[in-house]
């Protein structure tokens, strides 16, 4: 029988290949330690790894808009950090997306521009 990965060594390699990219990631990239809903101000709050905090407004969130403050409270943290879940509103967001201010579709994004742009001209 074939091994489809190679001998022994190569697959070594490939491990420890991941793990210095693992690594990387987790050492660049946005990783959340903490979410929550802060329901006063209305925020969806994100404590990162780094240290610093990020928020936004659940109504501007695919999935997330028009959300009871209980769906809204109820977030899962991925285990490496990157993501986030709310099970009962079955909605995942990237934290590094939402960090880059994607915070849905591009259809629901292209919406939430037009929104904007004519909230500007009022």
């Amino acid at each position: 029988m074939v091994n489809p990965i190679g001998d022994d060594s190569t697959f070594v390699q490939q491990v420890e290949k991941a793990r210095i990219a693992s690594a990387r990631a987790n050492a660049t990239e946005p990783r959340a330690i903490a979410a929550y809903y802060d329901a006063v101000n209305r925020l969806i709050i994100i404590h990162l790894k780094s240290g610093a905090i990020f928020s936004f407004p659940p109504d501007i969130a695919q999935g997330l808009a028009n959300a009871v403050a209980k769906d809204l409270a109820e977030i899962e943290i991925t285990p490496n950090g990157e993501g986030l879940h709310w099970s009962k509103l079955d909605a995942d967001f990237s934290v590094s997306e939402l960090m880059m201010g994607m915070f849905g579709s591009k259809r629901w994004m292209a919406e939430l521009h037009r929104q904007w742009a004519t909230e500007q001209v009022s």
